[in-house]
């Protein structure tokens, strides 16, 4: 009786978060208390995994419900006491092709819409801005090599330096700066051992391997900023490798490029002190 008070629970709740909007359950590039499903989508690929999920949701249900509704037929109408002189017939041929042909015809349904987008996610457009992601145990560093090619590192704010409406495990001090309706191409390598650059918001997740390059892209569609986090396990710091993109206007983004050209030019003398400065923060 406990169990079944539970469920009852349970499928109410279920279905009060339901009927709230997108907006209430999941703000713009990081994830909420309580949130269901995906982070709200602020890139083309985005859209189109959110889309191409709900339809594989709609799908599934739709099977789902159907087989459930032949299992009931069958546990009603053919049990011992309703029908106490089974059948003997063992083949039918309209049926067995029916259950042949149904579940491929299901497949290719499937298979359209997920080529498509593997297709869309694969193929790199002409690129306005290359970012370089380079994964380290356990901070990101970033390189812009068609704007200069200066490099800075990414690391974990300590709770004592993160302002109140920073997300603690997720803000960093040095943000990646994007600009807004802009191709980003994102190479990924990693310095160490294999990493994992992802940004739900933007529907990108590429390994970041130690002596090979791989490349992604997007185009972000809003200004704000979105967090990701390395989504392979690298270390025992793992859990404190964040990423933050910062989308910004093609003013703001100018401004920042020039700032960060000469702020980030001569830092390769300081990069041992921000690496072990890495080491300590994430240690706490």
């Amino acid at each position: 009786m406990l169990v079944f008070k539970r469920l009852i629970a349970l499928m109410v709740m279920s279905v009060a978060l339901a009927g709230l909007s997108p907006a209430a359950m999941a703000a713009y590039g990081v994830p909420e208390p309580w949130q269901l499903g995906f982070q709200d989508a602020a890139s083309p690929i985005m859209a189109h995994i959110v889309s191409f999920h709900d339809f594989l949701l709609y799908l599934i249900s739709a099977i789902t419900l159907f087989v459930l509704g032949l299992l009931l037929v069958i546990v009603i109408r053919f049990n011992a006491r309703s029908n106490p002189v089974p059948s003997r017939t063992t083949h039918n041929t309209l049926l067995e092709v029916i259950w042949t042909v149904v579940p491929v015809l299901i497949l290719v349904l499937i298979a359209i819409p997920s080529f498509r987008l593997l297709f869309t996610q694969l193929t790199v457009p002409p690129a306005d801005v290359t970012v370089k992601a380079t994964g380290k145990q356990w901070f990101w560093s970033y390189s812009y090599p068609d704007s200069g090619g200066f490099e800075f590192d990414s690391l974990l704010l300590a709770d004592k330096d993160r302002k109140p409406d920073q997300p603690r495990l997720l803000a960093v001090d040095n943000a990646m700066v994007v600009p807004v309706n802009k191709v980003v191409r994102v190479l990924a390598t990693g310095a160490d051992v294999i990493h994992s650059f992802t940004v739900p918001s933007f529907g990108i997740k590429i390994d970041a391997i130690p002596g090979r390059i791989n490349e992604t892209w997007f185009k972000a569609e809003r200004e704000g900023i979105y967090y990701g986090q390395c989504s392979e396990l690298c270390g025992k710091d793992h859990a404190f490798m964040p990423i933050e993109v910062r989308v910004v206007n093609e003013r703001e983004y100018a401004a920042w490029l020039a700032d960060a050209k000469k702020k980030y030019a001569s830092d390769d003398r300081a990069r041992p002190a921000v690496v072990a400065a890495a080491g300590e923060t994430a240690g706490r």
